[in-house]
């Protein structure tokens, strides 16, 4: 769990980086700033309110992780925070050569030391890497003698953060502990910059993970196992699934084959289609974990037990299987489904 109650801005500095396909340039501030106990206040809320409880990553590196740029200079800060803005400027340059893609937009950067951040039973310090891309227009509106007068301005919307990092000192040797945001859509040529070029991280295999990853492997094998034409027996082993997840602590695939999937056949199905899983996204499907409920709460905003009917009807189905019946009309030769109900509202 993620909790920002104690967490105080130590040090900050400021730069731009612009985007060298552009012809944009790269200007460093030549010192952090000190803000004022208000500002701080507005940044935090603006640094922080975005990262929730989530899949968290790690930094990553093909040969060395000390050659991993971003890893390398907060490793450096933590050893010794005063080297915060130096460090921040060599992050600015990295950041500013890894801008290599023409839609990627200019903007502001931010380099934070965050102390007392509460990750899970941990109080932990903290990096904060954030970048400000979109400007929006406010009007002002004061007043001179009896009269109002009412310009506009563009600047930041504290509520909206582009993207961010925060790299809490915990697990150095793994690559640190690293949580992420960035708004960018993600079917953007530009999209993923700032995880892969930039950060270049990868997800933490957690409890977070194992529960995400399972999950969407129960989504994919339900539409692999049954025709569109059981889409019943789809939602049902879904559901069943996502039950099994809600009323366990720990997961264990012995128990998950024996309590949801039940037939031999389906259950032998079922974990030939997790060998193909793990080697297809190349990740390891552990057999028990413990079970992450934030994880569980995410997936079930993208689980959807839907019957779509041809371009007439959407069916949800929320509750038991066995109050709906599907059918075919030899008469009209059509599908049908007869639901079954006590009360209409």
């Amino acid at each position: 769990m993620l909790q920002f109650k104690e967490t105080n801005i130590s040090k900050l500095s400021i730069h731009f980086v612009g985007n060298p396909a552009q012809d944009e340039q790269l200007i460093c501030s030549k010192s952090g700033i000190s803000p004022t106990d208000e500002i701080k206040e507005l940044l935090a809320k603006y640094f922080l309110k975005p990262f929730k409880e989530q899949g968290y990553f790690a930094f990553h590196h093909d040969s060395d992780l000390n050659l991993n740029e971003v890893y390398h200079y907060a490793k450096s800060i933590f050893d010794n925070p005063n080297q915060v803005h130096f460090q921040s400027v060599n992050i600015a340059k990295h950041l500013f050569s890894s801008t290599k893609h023409p839609k990627i937009k200019a903007g502001e950067l931010y380099v934070a030391y965050f102390t007392d951040c509460r990750v899970g039973d941990e109080l932990v310090d903290a990096v904060g890497i954030f970048k400000s891309e979109s400007k929006e227009t406010f009007l002002k509106v004061y007043p001179e003698g009896t009269e109002f007068t009412v310009e506009k301005d563009s600047g930041i919307n504290i509520n909206k953060l582009d993207k961010g990092c925060l790299i809490f000192n915990t697990g150095q040797d793994t690559g640190y502990k690293v949580a992420v945001v960035d708004q960018i859509n993600s079917n953007s040529e530009a999209a993923q910059f700032w995880q892969a070029d930039f950060l270049n991280v990868a997800p933490l295999e957690d409890h977070y993970y194992h529960t995400e990853n399972y999950l969407s492997l129960c989504q994919g094998f339900a539409t692999e196992a049954f025709p569109e034409a059981a889409r019943l027996d789809q939602i049902d082993l879904v559901k069943n699934s996502v039950e099994y997840f809600s009323d366990q602590s720990v997961f264990n695939i012995r128990e998950f084959e024996e309590k949801v999937i039940q037939e031999p056949e389906l259950i032998e199905s079922f974990q030939e289609y997790k060998t193909e899983f793990g080697l297809r996204n190349k990740l390891d499907t552990f057999d028990e974990f413990d079970i992450s409920k934030p994880a569980l709460k995410n997936a079930k905003k993208f689980i959807r037990s839907v019957i779509k009917l041809d371009k007439n009807f959407h069916v949800y189905v929320h509750g038991s299987r066995t109050q709906i019946d599907r059918g075919f009309d030899e008469e009209r030769q059509m599908n049908f489904y007869t639901l079954y109900f006590k009360e209409e509202s």
